[in-house]
C-alpha cells in the first residue's frame, strides 16, 4: 500500500521536468524567504517534495531510456557502422 506520501498527485505528475524543477524553485525561494505561517510553511514543504519526486522520476525516465539506446547500440555494432558510412 502507497501513500500520498510517496506518490506524486496525477496533477504533479503532468507537469514536465522543466515546470516541476521552475515550480521547485520558486517553493524553495519562498521558504527560505520566510514571512509565512506554519501551516503555510508545511504545505509549501510538502509540495517541494513532491516536486522534487516529479523531477527525480523524470531524470530516472530519461536516464533508464539513455541507457536503453546504449544498450541496443552496443548489441548491434554492425548496424550502427554501417549507418555512419556514407
Amino acid at each position: 500500500m502507497t501513500s500520498e506520501v510517496e506518490q506524486p498527485t496525477a496533477m504533479s505528475e503532468a507537469l514536465g521536468y522543466e515546470q516541476a524543477r521552475d515550480e521547485l524553485i520558486e517553493v524553495v525561494r519562498r521558504l527560505e524567504a520566510g514571512g509565512t505561517t506554519l501551516e503555510e510553511s508545511l504545505a509549501l514543504w510538502e509540495r517541494g517534495e513532491e516536486l522534487a519526486k516529479v523531477c527525480r522520476n523524470r531524470l530516472d525516465g530519461a536516464r533508464a531510456r539513455l541507457d536503453a539506446a546504449l544498450a541496443e547500440e552496443e548489441s548491434n555494432p554492425e548496424e550502427t557502422e554501417r549507418e555512419d558510412t556514407p
